[in-house]
């Protein structure tokens, strides 16, 4: 972890599209104080699961991960993160210790608010409570469609939905018709819920179908429509 010229709140467009993009000037500059702010290069862990959180984690620029050790050992990727994103504040709300650990996916600036901060913050901004309730409804809800889908979707309609979920959230590169994200083989495994092996073997088959082109960790989504329709998303 390296640290590097901490990125000032009010000139941050991160901000703008996260849970404090309303705040009072007076709220932005107090933030802008009290933090502070680090570099994690890819691979490197922000906060383990089972540590007590000590602050607000917002992403300033880059990708995460955050997931959960299962049966044997075996990681579950539970939300995937990027610019404007907050974690770590269900723990600081229900003052229990992390319930997953946060992963960089790419190297990524992140800054970090003091609990104390964090709380005045929310005593005090009824707007800004109201947007953290609605995160944590949001997570709620996002958990309950994930334990139906893991119990009643087969994994390709998994997968399909997976893919989906990648483009919606990190859109596409700018230069080049790929997903916006560098995520392994068993990284997608790990967020379908399913083995690696079965993650390449059905990226495999959906490439031959045409719907898919797979260039190393680069993936191109060449037919949406097909795939809406193997995710069973339709109405």
């Amino acid at each position: 972890m390296r640290k590097f010229h901490s990125p000032s709140c009010d000139t941050c467009s991160a901000r703008l599209d996260s849970v404090f993009c309303d705040l009072h000037e007076d709220d932005v500059e107090k933030i802008s104080e009290y933090k502070h702010c680090n570099l994690y290069l890819k691979g490197q862990t922000i906060f383990n699961e089972g540590n007590h959180p000590t602050g607000l984690f917002c992403i300033n620029k880059g990708r995460v991960k955050l997931s959960q050790t299962g049966f044997e050992g075996k990681e579950q990727i539970i939300r995937l993160a990027k610019d404007g994103d907050v974690m770590g504040y269900r723990s600081l709300i229900s003052g229990e210790p992390y319930s997953a650990s946060a992963t960089v996916l790419e190297d990524s600036r992140i800054c970090i608010i003091p609990k104390s901060i964090f709380y005045d913050l929310i005593k005090n901004n009824a707007a800004l409570t109201g947007k953290i309730m609605k995160l944590l409804a949001n997570d709620l809800k996002f958990a309950q469609n994930k334990i139906t889908n893991l119990a009643q979707k087969p994994v390709i309609e998994r997968l399909a939905e997976t893919l989906l979920m990648l483009k919606e959230y990190y859109g596409m590169k700018e230069n080049e018709p790929y997903l916006n994200i560098t995520i392994t083989r068993e990284e997608i495994a790990n967020i379908v819920g399913t083995a690696t092996e079965t993650a390449i073997r059905l990226l495999s088959e959906l490439r031959k179908e045409g719907i898919l082109e797979l260039e190393g960790k680069k993936i191109k989504i060449i037919k949406s429509e097909a795939l809406l329709k193997l995710a069973n998303l339709y109405d």
